[in-house]
């Protein structure tokens, strides 16, 4: 199972609207065949790995990240090829949250006398298609919260600047990881604010690697025009403005519109403003803070606006810390109850139209 999420990871930025997947096949001990989804439209994990299989896969063990579809999308239902070729056991890592697919593969694969287990690297497994589920679940991206700033909080000096222009934090080692971060987002979004005072690209920009789908860049736009010569507006990534009602920020519109363009993972990187609302909102999952050894002593703090009181926080669960050249990494989940019987976090947002799961969240 290991081995498959490994493969898993190889689909990433490419299988949208559909998770990553990834599958391995075993006969004796040891690994005969293995594949994973390349593309919406394509194969899926199970099928590439059967046809990298010599042999016959009767008496074979499959293991696959995800549950295998029991549908026909723009390819045939995994599980129908899995029954003609006949593996002694399917060993799932999850199930599907999309509520087409969930248990149906299961059951059609243990009717048919194959045995199935399901929870092998349940928790990583799950983690791999965290983006999915939460566009399935709750028609919405998963929101990562990014900053950069100083040890007490502050990501930017007090007052106007006399520049356009990002004002380094962070040394090179921090900015390299937070590319490393936009690389594994759909979508990075700033308000039209950052736009004016740093004209950031919010490109992903690594030597060495190309990027088959680059994120989309999201600016949250209010009264104000942007400027013209904006890096945001250059062509070098996909842009999309979103015009903000009466200049005021609605985090779940953002969301939904987001959401409905099969966009499955944002990354916040600012301002201030749009930390606020998106946190006061309750629409952030997780944060990536990195964190100079400077102290400011005053200035733009990661967020304001919000208002909320201390008993209201988001509270924060896995708190990871990490250095990164002289600089620290802090990462955390934002900790929501789960729903006692389905073990699902509570939708965050509602939004009115489609639900990205009865059409566009097919394992297509």
């Amino acid at each position: 199972m290991r081995r498959a999420l490994a493969l898993a990871a190889r689909g990433r930025g490419t299988t949208q609207p559909n998770p990553t997947v990834g599958a391995v096949i075993v006969r004796a001990g040891r690994i005969v065949g293995e594949g994973f989804h390349r593309k919406a439209g394509e194969a899926h994990a199970e099928i590439n790995a059967l046809e990298a299989l010599r042999g016959s896969g009767r008496g074979t063990t499959i293991y696959v990240t995800l549950e295998p579809c029991d549908h026909t999308g723009r390819t045939p239902p995994c599980t129908a090829t899995l029954l003609k070729a006949r593996p002694a056991r399917v060993v799932i890592g999850c199930r599907d949250p999309n509520p087409i697919v969930n248990g149906r593969g299961i059951r059609r694969l243990r009717r048919a006398g194959i045995q199935v287990d399901v929870g092998c690297l349940e928790e990583k497994c799950q983690a791999a298609i965290r983006a999915y589920a939460t566009w399935v679940r709750e028609r919405r991206p998963l929101v990562t919260l990014k900053a950069a700033a100083t040890l007490d909080g502050f990501i930017a000096e007090a007052g106007a600047r006399k520049r356009r222009g990002p004002v380094w934090i962070t040394g090179p080692a921090a900015r390299r990881a937070a590319h490393e971060l936009r690389a594994g987002h759909d979508a990075i979004l700033v308000g039209a604010g950052t736009v004016r005072a740093d004209d950031p690209r919010l490109t992903v920009r690594l030597p060495g690697r190309r990027q088959a789908r680059p994120p989309l860049r999201v600016v949250l736009k209010g009264r104000h025009a942007l400027p013209e010569q904006a890096r945001v507006l250059d062509g070098a990534a996909p842009t999309l403005i979103i015009h903000a009602p009466r200049g005021r920020i609605a985090p779940a519109r953002a969301l939904a519109q987001l959401a409905a363009r099969g966009i499955q993972s944002v990354l916040i990187e600012g301002g201030a403003g749009v930390a606020g609302a998106f946190i006061a909102a309750g629409l952030v999952d997780r944060v990536a803070f990195f964190l100079a050894p400077k102290l400011l002593g005053g200035g733009l703090a990661i967020a304001t606006g919000a208002g909320l009181t201390v008993a209201r926080a988001l509270p924060l669960k896995g708190l990871h810390v990490r250095a990164v050249g002289p600089d620290l990494l802090l990462t955390a989940e934002v900790d929501r109850p789960r729903n006692p019987r389905t073990g699902s976090e509570p939708p965050a947002m509602r939004s009115d139209g489609r639900s990205p799961s009865s059409q566009d969240a097919n394992r297509l």
